[in-house]
């Protein structure tokens, strides 16, 4: 069976993606104490704390596929966009040491669609030259999950899959994209707690007007409400649990209400025997399925992957 190695793991999207493709998962590294814990309730492999400054790669197992959905937030619309001045944007440096020092037969990347646009392009450009540099051919497509995936969400992500094999690089393609897409309603519980609810806001009124369908998702967009005429949901965030802009609404006959984390869970691809932590708040878990990733469109790049290694 072909092994993974993932970094930058967060709470495990991307390796639950790869192992529901058919791949191991050898081990895992991620710094973050809370995602950590929520990683450790759903996953029975090696899960390493340390910042990867400080670990020595050619001493854990050996991995066919080196995974990272390195921090997007220096490259992100959302973030400040500094990139490589940013500290996050510069762990992608430690990664590609990473690289050098295993060399992994495929290298599988994750991350927002603007690092292709970041600097006038110069900052990928830069990393797929240093990827390059390696010895490695690399691939790289924008996907929707929406469209590569029957997961209702409006979440366009770049992803760069790296080959050290001609041979496997030239099998590689990306996946084709679905026609079947379940329905916004289809992802909801049909019972939510009061605190959800919008319903003795200050800004009920106007979202009361406003949101009349419920069969999509509307955002509070800082002065007005925005309904998503495709009936999609909107880009989960890291924020949503900090209130105010950009939270993802729902109109139901109970009122206007937000999403709840394990909705989140459901827009990300999760299956809902996906643990949380009880002792978390759910700032911290709309946090951590935010900055996730959606699983199905893993799942769905890994399968062409395996197929590639193994033609």
């Amino acid at each position: 069976m072909l092994t993974v190695g993932g970094l930058f793991s967060g709470i495990g999207g991307i390796e639950l993606g790869f192992e529901q493709a058919g791949f191991k998962i050898n081990w895992s590294n991620e710094i973050d104490e809370n995602c950590a814990k929520t990683f450790k309730h759903n996953h029975k492999h090696q899960l390493i704390t340390e910042d990867i400054r400080k670990i020595d790669f050619k001493k854990l197992k050996s991995v066919d596929v080196l995974t990272g959905g390195f921090p997007c937030q220096a490259f992100s619309i959302a973030g400040h966009r500094k990139g490589f001045a940013d500290e996050r944007g510069a762990v992608v440096f430690e990664l590609l040491r990473i690289v050098k020092s295993i060399l992994p037969r495929v290298v599988f990347l994750e991350n927002v669609k603007n690092l292709k646009s970041h600097d006038k392009g110069e900052t990928f450009k830069s990393i797929l030259q240093k990827i390059t540099d390696l010895g490695y051919s690399n691939k790289y497509a924008v996907l929707n999950t929406c469209e590569y995936s029957n997961i209702p969400q409006n979440r366009e992500r770049l992803y760069i899959v790296c080959f050290r094999e001609k041979k496997d690089y030239e099998n590689f393609i990306f996946p084709q994209k679905l026609r079947k897409l379940l329905s916004v309603r289809d992802l909801l519980d049909n019972k939510v707690m009061d605190k959800y609810y919008y319903n003795n806001s200050k800004y009920y009124p106007i979202l009361k007007e406003s949101m009349t369908n419920s069969n999509t998702c509307y955002q509070w967009r800082r002065h007005y409400v925005r309904e998503n005429k495709s009936n999609l949901c909107p880009t989960l965030t890291a924020n949503m649990g900090t209130g105010g802009h950009n939270v993802p609404l729902i109109f139901d006959k109970k009122g206007v209400r937000k999403l709840t984390p394990r909705e989140c869970a459901r827009f990300q691809g999760f299956p809902d025997n996906f643990k949380f932590n009880t002792d978390f708040a759910d700032s911290v878990l709309y946090k951590q399925f935010g900055n996730s990733v959606s699983v199905p469109v893993i799942k769905s790049v890994a399968e062409n992957i395996l197929q590639a290694l193994n033609g």
